[in-house]
């Protein structure tokens, strides 16, 4: 993997440059950052590239980059939410092979799962639009089952239409995840905070999370993102995001409370295993002073104990008598909201952002 890495490294990158695409303006915002600006920490260190991905606003416009995957060809898929193609699929030298999608106007979760060796992708609509006047508007969210190339193999059931979710209960989906045996979970975190549980066909199991559980610590308050670990073979479990809580909450494949992952001062979105490594994007951070701001966002790394290890685009990690200490973003202000993390086959990593002026992703090359 090192020897790879090492190649890539002394690779030529085709300039980006001859494209008018928004990162044009990413760049220009943020002029002050250095062409070979290096960031991260330990060993987990990255070479910033804010002009991979080769496309033009004109043709591929973009509102924000939410999420992004790998499938079994190496190709990078990224949900977003601009109609006009809510799916971009690059390779991993920021060409553009496909684009697909008109029908998710608030498409935020993206998650690939492999059945009978074929890739399969869930896409989460978590309901929110602007209207033909650009007025924000809401309606339920909507979790869609494709296969690569955009056909509808199944929708899940909407809670209210299958009586679990009582009338008055927000259904805001942001996020899915799928376990070995194909059972989906769905985070329900711009709504009502529950972690719905279907099996492989779309059925209903259970529900978790929400708020209001006799032991707090069993509440999740903005369920912004789940995943399966598997890193223990004989015991995979949940994690989940408590975003306004700063932390990710772990729970039993059933749903049971088992523990809290503290990050003090980051707002992190989904959880992504890859290797030993836990990755996630930052969508803000804490200033000294403890207020959050507005394009604070960095990536976070936890190890296998589940202790942060590096946080590109943030300070270096403190521990003080084994507590985390609040993680501020660094002076080199790459991000402005991290959203989601990528990482491919050579643990690169590819960073979506939410609100930060419809830029396309930053790669980030492995040092």
């Amino acid at each position: 993997m090192k020897n790879r890495r090492t190649f890539i490294q002394s690779a030529t990158l085709a300039s980006a440059g001859l494209f008018a695409s928004k990162s044009f303006a990413f760049n220009i915002l943020h002029k002050d950052i250095q062409d070979e600006l290096v960031i991260g920490h330990n060993g987990m260190r990255y070479k910033v590239d804010k002009s991979w991905a080769k496309i033009s606003s004109s043709t591929n416009p973009l509102i924000n980059c939410h999420e992004m995957v790998q499938d079994s060809k190496g190709r990078l898929f990224m949900v977003g939410d601009d109609v006009h193609n809510n799916i971009l699929v690059f390779d991993k030298s920021g060409k553009l092979l496909d684009s697909w999608g008109h029908s998710f106007p608030a498409g935020h979760g993206l998650t690939i799962s492999k059945e009978n060796d074929e890739d399969f992708l869930l896409i989460v609509d978590n309901g929110f639009y602007s209207d033909a006047s650009g007025k924000g508007k809401s309606q339920h969210g909507n979790v869609v089952k494709t296969d690569l190339n955009g056909r509808i193999i199944f929708s899940l059931a909407q809670p209210h239409t299958i009586g679990v979710y009582k009338d008055e209960d927000k259904y805001f989906p942001t996020e899915t995840a799928v376990a070995p045996n194909g059972d989906i979970y769905v985070a329900d975190g711009y709504g009502s905070d529950y972690i719905l549980q279907f099996d492989s066909r779309g059925r209903f199991i259970r529900k978790f999370g929400g708020h209001n559980n006799e032991n707090p610590a069993h509440n999740l308050k903005n369920a912004h993102g789940v995943v399966v670990d598997t890193r223990d073979k004989n015991n995979p479990v949940l994690i989940c995001t408590s975003r306004e809580e700063c932390c990710f909450k772990i729970f039993t494949m059933d749903g049971k409370y088992l523990r809290t992952i503290d990050l003090p001062g980051m707002y992190v979105c989904r959880p992504v295993i890859h290797g030993q490594n836990l990755y996630a994007g930052v969508c803000w951070s804490k200033d000294k002073e403890g207020k959050r701001n507005a394009n604070t966002g960095f990536l976070t790394i936890l190890d296998s104990k589940n202790k942060v290890i590096s946080s590109p685009g943030g300070n270096a990690p403190v521990y003080q008598n084994g507590m985390l200490q609040p993680t501020l973003q660094d002076a080199s202000r790459v991000f402005m909201h991290g959203h989601d993390v990528c990482v491919d086959d050579d643990e690169n990593l590819y960073v979506c952002q939410w609100n930060a002026n419809q830029t396309p992703p930053i790669k980030l090359t492995r040092v």
